[in-house]
């Protein structure tokens, strides 16, 4: 499905004042202590509460695997890889255990592309604003973006051009998977995570952080990157084909799309998201 982002139009964005007016009261009920995560988890390990032996997700292909390895918040269970696909991690110091390709075929999901190399992990510790706001870069907001591998995406673009964290609807996005950590390549062990229940209270949140916040939509004003400088931005982004929702659109600070002058009027999201990012963040 397409992410609707189409070159400027004559409509123009909501009228806001640069100076906000003081928050909703709702919106420090969105910033949450950094030992407070939704879904259950004990802190810092990410582990579910009462997570056995039996636990955690499997992570597949090198680099998704590699930079699993890598990261020290990483409650890791099993490394299984082939011989072969082995000798790609002979300088980390956990070593896998050897198996056939075709032990990895029956973990993996269907028509996964897993390189010959599985990680049996758990979930990764969802932030909260709080702990986020020190992080340079933008922020990504999805609103509702269900698709794993769009996540994945995202999630790479966002590890490419330097942003600060993905936030999203926790009730309407997918949990982590080995289909949204092999899209990421990497960038789900780079770029944290942040689930929050209100989306519109979050981003009340970010704005009483100083975030200037833009929803990404057709009909906006053109992207300008110059027009954003001193200014910490969170870019959000609305579910493909249906957009930014009302109440999400309403909270934006200003309504954005970007300048596409062929003759597509769309793009996916994903793709939407690093052409914004490059704009936000490019050299001017």
């Amino acid at each position: 499905m397409l992410f609707m982002a189409r070159r400027s139009s004559s409509r123009s964005a909501p009228d806001r004042s640069t100076a906000r007016p003081s928050p909703s009261p709702h919106a420090e009920q969105s910033a949450r202590p950094a030992g407070e995560r939704s879904g259950g988890r004990n802190a810092r390990s990410g582990r579910p509460s009462g997570g056995g032996s039996g636990s955690g997700y499997w992570i597949y292909g090198h680099h998704a695997v590699q930079a699993a390895l890598s990261n020290p918040e990483r409650v890791i269970h099993d490394f299984l890889a082939t011989r072969e696909a082995a000798a790609s991690f002979d300088t980390t110091s956990r070593k896998p255990q050897i198996v056939d390709r075709e032990r990895l075929d029956r973990l993996c999901e269907r028509d996964a592309v897993h390189q010959g190399v599985c990680l049996r992990v758990e979930p990764l510790e969802t932030l909260a604003i709080p702990d986020i706001v020190e992080r340079t870069g933008p922020v990504l907001v999805l609103d509702q973006v269900t698709d794993p591998r769009n996540i994945g995406a995202i999630l790479r673009s966002a590890a490419a051009f330097g942003a600060a964290a993905l936030l999203v609807q926790d009730r309407n996005a997918p949990q982590e998977s080995g289909a949204m950590a092999k899209a990421a390549s990497g960038a789900l062990d780079v770029v944290p995570i942040l689930r929050e229940v209100n989306l519109s209270r979050a981003l009340q949140a970010l704005q009483a952080e100083n975030f200037w916040v833009v929803g990404l939509d057709a009909g906006g004003t053109r992207l300008d990157g110059k027009s954003f400088a001193g200014r910490r931005v969170a870019l959000v982004l609305g579910a493909e084909g249906a957009g930014l929702r009302r109440l999400t659109r309403e909270t934006c600070d200003e309504i954005a799309s970007v300048y596409m002058p062929g003759d597509m009027e769309s793009l996916n999201v994903s793709n939407a998201a690093a052409v914004a990012l490059y704009e936000l963040v490019r050299p001017v």
